[in-house]
């Protein structure tokens, strides 16, 4: 079963990935490597947090890393540039659900301002749901990006033949 749940994750980024990489319009033979980076980083955030107990901040800095440095072999293989490559396949591990509770809980503080104890409730849920959500798309811009540094003459030589 969780051999099951891990591929299951995998499958489901990949087809994520490839939707929002439609969006972006690369080139056609970008769409396997976005879905094969989605699908790897995006199962990796879920084994980290589910098996390991670590937090999906750090989880998606882990998953975001390997994206980045797996867009940087990858972009190599086939002269296509990193960020084509893993802005699509790191879209689907954005926190939407955190992002959501941000807002709904703003709305729900609004419309109880007069209730004391339902607007402490709905800041402290509000203000939690902020920090994980800020932290986890902040730890995947990071993540994603570092390989950019740490090997900067191969990031942008990613497009040119080597003759």
């Amino acid at each position: 079963m969780i051999v099951t749940d891990i591929i299951l994750d995998g499958v489901f980024a990949a087809v994520a990935a490839i939707g929002f990489g439609a969006i972006s319009d690369p080139p056609l033979r970008a769409f396997p490597y976005i879905a094969i980076l989605a699908a790897v980083g995006h199962a990796l955030r879920f084994c980290l947090i589910n098996y390991l107990g670590v937090d999906i901040a750090t989880a998606s800095f882990c998953a975001s890393f390997t994206i980045g440095m797996g867009s940087l072999w990858l972009g190599s293989i086939i002269y296509c540039p990193m960020t084509v490559l893993y802005i699509p396949a790191l879209l689907p591990m954005i926190p939407g659900m955190y992002a959501y509770k941000v807002v709904f809980s703003l709305i729900m503080f609004m419309q109880n301002i007069n209730i004391p104890e339902l607007e402490q409730q709905y800041m402290q849920t509000m203000f939690v749901n902020a920090v994980v959500t800020g932290s986890v798309i902040f730890m995947l811009s990071v993540g994603a990006t570092i390989p950019v540094f740490i090997f900067k003459s191969k990031a942008y030589s990613l497009t040119r033949r080597k003759d």
